[in-house]
């Protein structure tokens, strides 16, 4: 339960070793801090869940952000509602979405670095800020769309496909009129994205290089890579006349010792091929538009956000260990507070 008379936040008590633990966090509770001039005080709706957060706290720099010591408060993008502003640009009940960190109170002075936006009302629920109508959309907007260039009759390979990037991707795939294969782990995920996939691969029972090769005689035209590893690999031994290979994550690599890299990348040149990486970022001053051509397609019904929300402040360390435990099926994100919008059981 959340108490309301104080901050509450989620810091780093130790490294982690392998999947984060209880141990590996500490829950303190400070007073809620006073607004001065230039700065708002957020009060938190949503916090996101993302397999980076194990980074952060490992000591490791990601995504722009600085690395955290033992004892900081957890990094973390949010949405949240201002409730006193002493800032002339934003107004009490404005919403928000930026980096909150893991907290239910936060003191902004709206600064580059916590790249806060503010976030319009479409009627849906602001915790898809967090999802579809967030970075999340907008990793794979760009990196789909942007970067993965499809056309109608491409055949695109998406892994990490019931996960929160990866079920937005075959999604799109499906919209912009191509056949899609989508990498998921297990009957159960792979069960939640049949309807937009044309073909599934449980890489849990399934061998996934076999897979690919039996359902890709002509090859793939665009691989949407969320996981790296012997994955990645496999997809470059199936690349069709052309292909582009989107590097977007490596969640396979992220608690290993030293960095995978694929021994076949030369394939690429034997098909004029491409492999792109992306930072999301740096597409920031067009992410009002995808997140209008986004919303459009979530109001339509063509994209249905696929969620798995987690109930509770104190449930974010829980939430997180199942991410690397691969139990998340779509967005994975902590509702802190619900918003009025917010229906979801």
């Amino acid at each position: 339960m959340i108490n309301d008379r104080v901050n509450q936040q989620w810091c780093v008590a130790r490294r982690p070793v392998e999947n984060v633990q209880p141990e590996d966090f500490e829950l303190r509770s400070d007073p809620i801090p006073r607004c001065g001039p230039g700065q708002v005080l957020l009060k938190t709706l949503y916090l996101n869940l993302a397999p980076v957060m194990r980074m952060y706290m490992s000591g490791q720099s990601a995504a722009g952000e600085k690395p955290l010591a033992i004892g900081d408060v957890i990094h973390g993008r949010g949405v949240a509602e201002v409730i006193e502003s002493k800032h002339s640009d934003y107004q009490v009940g404005d919403i928000v979405q930026g980096q909150i960190g893991w907290q239910t109170y936060k003191i902004s002075g709206m600064t580059d670095q916590e790249r806060m936006r503010k976030i319009p009302d479409r009627g849906v629920s602001f915790g898809l800020s967090l999802a579809s109508l967030g970075m999340t959309g907008f990793s794979a907007y760009f990196g789909f769309i942007e970067h993965g260039e499809p056309k109608p009759g491409d055949t695109v390979v998406v892994s990490g496909a019931a996960g929160g990037v990866g079920s937005i991707v075959i999604q799109l795939a499906k919209i912009k009129g191509c056949r899609v294969i989508g990498i998921a782990g297990g009957p159960q995920k792979c069960a939640a994205i049949s309807s937009w996939c044309d073909e599934t691969i449980d890489y849990q029972n399934e061998v996934v290089a076999d897979r690919l090769t039996e359902l890709l005689p002509n090859g793939l035209d665009i691989y949407f890579d969320n996981v790296g590893g012997e994955t990645l690999t496999a997809c470059l031994d199936n690349l069709a006349f052309g292909a582009r290979v989107v590097l977007c994550g490596s969640i396979s690599e992220y608690m290993k010792d030293e960095p995978y890299g694929p021994t076949n990348y030369t394939k690429l040149r034997r098909v004029n091929g491409s492999m792109r990486g992306f930072f999301v970022y740096n597409h920031e001053p067009d992410f009002d538009r995808a997140e209008a051509e986004l919303a459009g397609w979530v109001l339509s019904g063509e994209l249905t956000p696929l969620v798995d929300i987690v109930d509770g402040f104190e449930s974010l360390p829980q939430g997180l260990a199942g991410l690397y435990a691969h139990k998340n099926v779509g967005t994975a994100y902590c509702r802190v507070r619900r918003d009025p919008y917010d229906h979801m059981p």
